[in-house]
């Protein structure tokens, strides 16, 4: 991997020379429109003001950058080739004072880290925006890379005449000479500042409210696009929920917003959902929709708004003393971007969707084995790299809000007041945290904290039931399982629900509930002693726990036949979770899920739940079928979609959502005969808008099944030639079923470094068909013979994006999971990062063939 890790050891011990006073960062980003070589790199002169705690001690600063052209140390000038090796800056002799100057050429990044450089297709605009997180602000200028080493900064940026230019700070006056000077900010860490800069369409607004001591508050915002992209853009919404959430955490947190302005760019190629840069915001700008959208997805971007913001204080103002407790950053913005979401916004049935989504992705990686407690063990950046994960975000999330029900909702945000004003502008581990809660509850939460944090794993619990001869409740307890690797078992706050239906062909309703404390293998719910019997027994009611729901036999026949007729939305969504979290645990066969899609996902009224079993019923297809049913579930998966997509309510989301899934699974030639006639105009769904966007979703397995060359994929970007359209264009060619297109594909992912981090996503996804599998079958053995050689030449992104993305998931047989644990054995002094992606790739894997035993098994 290029540029040099960090450990965490290293970190720690730097940490405990500098204190720094202040950083004056100015870069010239004039050559951005240029061409050629030219546009290569840019100026970055970076002056750092710092004390040390031991003068005549030695350390170092970070920087990753081609080339140094000064470097001088309290006014001494050192010689860049003696103290510069490519990725730090050798400090030796410091004082009691020290100002360092560092004057570098700095590369523009194509693979989103860094600086990253894009140029419009549509028009030929240039657009710059930086990410750093963990590490990557020392691509930009020269720093101490590393969250506890605080500090304010201070940025003047040169740009090309007519440019938008934003930092962390307002901007300071007029630009004289094209120089803009923002600013200095807070004491922050240098993976939150931030430079965006293009020809961006910006819209402005203001945020004011009275604060309790009746001052007044005034936060400008900002929203902004690409020119390109303008016409699509909402800013109104955008300020709407910005507002509603500025709102929301006044009243919450009782500190006022303590960054300035607020601008939210939407910006190009971005690797990530967001970032929480404070003042300056940074989104991906697939959050600007294109053509038409469900309501899930503006619900989608109203909660990384709110995520984002949340941060401002969880993050930005109290920040993680190392990468170990990332988790005291990220679970409470996914915590409080849900509770937030539902309390401040239209978007009520928040909990629904963490229920049934950010908790999928939670228990999947619960049960990886590189699963971890919540509070990790980041050994360098690598290691840290790889835990903004599903642990760090929805489980922590999860666990915050069984906390919220443990101490009281008034503690946990009294605590979370005094933890903001105790650690303003600090550095924190979990110690700090738990502190505040105690106080403030009256509880100790160390037993509560070893049990939830600092261990790793899911537990399972299993209503059991017995009845007299009336069909009461005698007894019912609840049984808690652990993996037999992960043996923890922990105290859960649990509802229990008895449903049942009012006649025969009822809704399944609730008519009991019974809330307790669940701890050790066995707990008896004794208020529900005396309950009439019910049809289903839904433990985890209401979402109060991290858990995977069993069900006793009784409760399983009654949703094999009546899931979609339980009334309540969150309930719903709970079982739909449990049946899904059954099939990938092999305990149901994949075409009992798919049946139970077919029948009751149409009734399904909450539409990201709808779209979150579309998901899954496709993954289910793919890779729990057993192969020799996976035509025959096909081919009835989208008789069922079309069915459902001519039913749904014309121009509805639920319409657009049925029609995407039917064009993902479709394989006949009468579907994809439809397809094309719904993309030349020839057939017709009424209400069904076929907007840019869904052209290039139809136009995607036209081409994986050879029913569109190239000649009508360029037709189609003749259409739409903008970015947008370049990405689709990219991956409907790497679809088609030719080896000379994936050994295109491969080629240019694999032997090449030209493509920037977008179309890399772009061409691995067209490249990766599961219609295609003896296709792409030749490229398993490539895989483990170049992998650890491209995690060594590629950035970790770009890295990440490959690992994953090229694993041969589709060659699900034996074979490959030899290969796999053969090179797990046989390079056991590879990169941990690496052999974590690749040991989580064979998992899924293995995880699969047991899943398609368990179909084929059923069949017999």
């Amino acid at each position: 991997m290029p540029g040099e890790n960090l450990t965490r050891d290293e970190a720690r011990e730097r940490a405990a020379l500098p204190s720094v006073d202040g950083y004056d960062v100015a870069l010239d980003l004039r050559s951005a429109v240029q061409e050629g070589e030219a546009a290569r790199t840019f100026r970055s002169r970076t002056t750092v003001r710092f004390r040390c705690a031991e003068p005549g001690a030695a350390t170092f600063a970070d920087l990753v950058a081609p080339s140094v052209t000064a470097v001088t140390l309290n006014g001494r000038e050192l010689d860049p080739a003696e103290v510069f090796d490519g990725t730090r800056v050798a400090l030796a002799g410091l004082a009691a004072e020290n100002t360092l100057v560092v004057d570098a050429q700095c590369a523009y990044s194509r693979t989103g880290e860094g600086l990253h450089r894009f140029v419009d297709p549509e028009d030929g605009e240039v657009y710059l925006y930086t990410q750093y997180e963990p590490a990557d602000a020392r691509r930009v200028f020269a720093n101490f890379e590393q969250p506890d080493l605080k500090a304010p900064f201070r940025f003047e940026v040169t740009a090309p005449d007519g440019w938008v230019v934003l930092s962390n700070g307002a901007q300071e006056g007029e630009p004289e000479g094209g120089t803009y000077r923002f600013a200095e900010t807070q004491p922050i860490s240098t993976y939150i500042t931030a430079v965006v800069a293009g020809p961006y369409h910006y819209v402005s607004d203001t945020y004011r409210r009275t604060l309790a001591d009746g001052t007044e508050l005034e936060i400008p915002l900002g929203a902004l696009c690409r020119k390109g992209l303008s016409r699509h853009f909402d800013p109104a919404d955008i300020f709407t929920v910005t507002k509603q959430g500025l709102d929301f955490f006044h009243e919450h947190f009782d500190y006022p917003y303590p960054f300035g302005k607020y601008d939210q760019a939407f910006v190009p190629e971005y690797n990530i959902g967001a970032m929480e840069n404070p003042g300056c915001v940074t989104f991906r700008e697939e959050f600007v929709f294109r053509g038409k959208v469900t309501e899930a997805s503006y619900e989608r971007r109203a909660n990384v708004i709110l995520h984002e913001m949340a941060h401002m204080w969880f993050g930005d103002l109290v920040t993680m003393q190392w990468w170990d407790d990332l988790w005291l950053k990220e679970s409470f913005a996914d915590f409080m971007g849900a509770l937030s979401l539902v309390e401040a916004t239209r978007f009520t049935n928040g909990w629904i969707t963490f229920a049934n989504g950010r908790k999928a992705w939670a228990y999947r990686a619960d049960q990886l084995p590189s699963t971890h407690p919540v509070t990790a063990d980041i050994r360098d950046l690598e290691d840290a790299k790889l835990n903004f994960d599903g642990i760090t975000y929805a489980k922590g999330a999860a666990v915050l809000k069984q906390l919220v029900a443990y101490v009281g909702r008034d503690a946990f945000l009294e605590g979370a007041r005094r933890y903001f004003k105790r650690h303003a502008y600090g550095n924190t581990r979990l110690t700090d945290l738990l502190s505040v809660l105690e106080e403030t509850s009256g509880r100790d939460l160390a037993t509560w904290s070893r049990a939830w944090l600092e261990t790793a794993g899911v537990n399972a619990l299993t209503p059991q039931a017995t009845y007299d001869a009336e069909g009461r409740v005698t007894e019912l307890s609840i049984l808690q399982e652990a993996a037999p690797e992960r043996p923890e078992l922990r105290p859960h706050r649990v509802a229990v629900g008895l449903y049942r239906r009012e006649n025969a062909d009822g809704a399944l309703v609730r008519y009991a509930r019974a809330e307790l404390d669940v701890s050790g293998p066995r707990t008896v719910v004794t208020e529900l002693t005396g309950a009439d019997r019910p049809e289903l027994i839904l433990v985890n009611d209401d979402d109060l726990t991290y858990c995977k729901v069993r069900f006793d036999e009784r409760s399983l026949e009654t949703l094999r036949g009546h899931l979609g007729e339980i009334t309540e939305p969150l309930s719903r969504a709970l079982c739909w979770s449990a049946v899904w979290g059954l099939t990938r645990d092999g305990l149901m066969p994949a075409r009992d899920y798919l049946d139970l899609v077919l029948r009751f996902a149409g009734r399904e009224s909450d539409i990201g739940v709808l779209q979150s079993l579309h998901s899954q019923a496709g993954y289910a297809l793919t890779h729990y079928t057993a192969p020799e049913h996976r035509d025959l579930a096909a081919q009835e998966l989208a008789q069922g979609a079309l069915h459902e997509l001519r039913l749904a309510e014309p121009g509805s989301g639920h319409q657009l959502s049925w029609a995407r899934f039917f064009a993902s699974v479709a394989t006949t030639a009468a579907d994809l005969q439809l397809l094309q006639g719904l993309l030349d105009g020839t057939a017709k769904i009424d209400g069904l808008d076929v907007d840019q966007e869904l052209r290039w979703t139809f136009l995607e397995p036209l081409a994986a099944h050879g029913a569109a060359d190239q000649a009508a994929v360029d037709t189609e970007l003749r259409r739409d030639d903008t970015a947008s359209g370049r990405r689709h264009h990219v991956r409907c060619l790497a679809a088609r079923p030719s080896a000379e297109v994936k050994a295109r594909a491969w080629a240019d992912v694999v032997e090449s470094d030209e493509l920037s981090n977008a179309l890399v996503e772009a061409t691995i996804s067209g490249f990766v068909q599961a219609s295609q599998r003896e296709l792409t079958a030749p490229y398993a053995p490539k895989y483990f013979d170049a992998v650890e050689r491209l995690w060594r030449e590629r950035s970790i992104e770009i890295g990440m994006a490959v690992v994953r993305g090229l694993f041969p998931a589709h060659q699900d047989r034996q074979e490959t999971l030899d290969a796999a644990d053969a090179w797990l054995s046989g390079h056991a002094d590879a990169p941990p990062a690496l052999r974590r992606l690749v040991s989580e790739a064979r998992d899924d894997l293995a995880r699969a063939l047991r899943a398609q035993s368990c179909d084929a098994q059923a069949a017999r």
